[in-house]
Formats: C-alpha cells, sequence, structure tokens
C-alpha cells in the first residue's frame, strides 16, 4: 500500500492538531485530579521534611551549645592545674634560692673560718 502525495500532504498537515488532541495539555479530569492529589502529597511531604530539618538543626544548636559548655569547663580546669604547676615551680625557686644563699654563706664562713686559723 503506497501513500499518494495527496496522502502525504494531508497527514503533515494535520498531524499537529492530532498531537495537541493527544498532548498532556489538557488532560482528562481523572488524570488532573491524579496530579492535584499527588501535588498536594508532595507538599506535605515537603512540609514535613521542613519540619525534620528544622528539628535536626535546632538539636544541633544545643548539641553545639554543650560542646561549647564542655570546651569551657575544660578550659578552666586547665587554667586551675597551670596555676597550680605554677605554684610548685614558684616554690621550687624560692627553695633553690635558699639553698643557694645558705650554700654561699656557709662556704664564705668555712673559708673566712680556714684563713683565720691558718693566720694564727
Amino acid at each position: 500500500m503506497n501513500l499518494a502525495t495527496e496522502d502525504i500532504r494531508f497527514i503533515k498537515e494535520h498531524l499537529g492538531e492530532w498531537l495537541a488532541e493527544q498532548s498532556l495539555g489538557k488532560p482528562p479530569a481523572v488524570y488532573e485530579i491524579e496530579l492535584r492529589e499527588r501535588m498536594v502529597r508532595l507538599e506535605e511531604e515537603l512540609r514535613h521534611q521542613r519540619e525534620l530539618i528544622k528539628t535536626i538543626l535546632e538539636q544541633m544548636d544545643k548539641r553545639f551549645e554543650a560542646v561549647d559548655k564542655r570546651f569551657e569547663a575544660l578550659q578552666k580546669e586547665m587554667d586551675r592545674r597551670f596555676d597550680t604547676v605554677d605554684k610548685r615551680f614558684e616554690a621550687l625557686t624560692r627553695r633553690i634560692d635558699r639553698f643557694m644563699i645558705w650554700s654561699y654563706a656557709i662556704t664564705l664562713t668555712v673559708g673566712g673560718l680556714v684563713v683565720t686559723i691558718l693566720k694564727l
């Protein structure tokens, strides 16, 4: 079955109209209702997702605040320990200073006594 030139021309002229009739641009009522239901479900799901994200962000903020408090507590504890170590070193320095003074004084005294005894 061969198509005549007139048939081909007729098909070309009306093909656009036929496709437009079958197009989703004018969906049937049932399909339109389904689309609306889908959009409503989609909007509800998006709203639910938005609420979940908001909840997650709030929980993250709480966790960050807790971590900040923990770091502050650790920093205070470290400062306290460093102060304790500083005090220990200060006490040790005082003891070494006293030892050196006493050692110097004893050395001078013994040296003076030795020189005095040798002169006599």
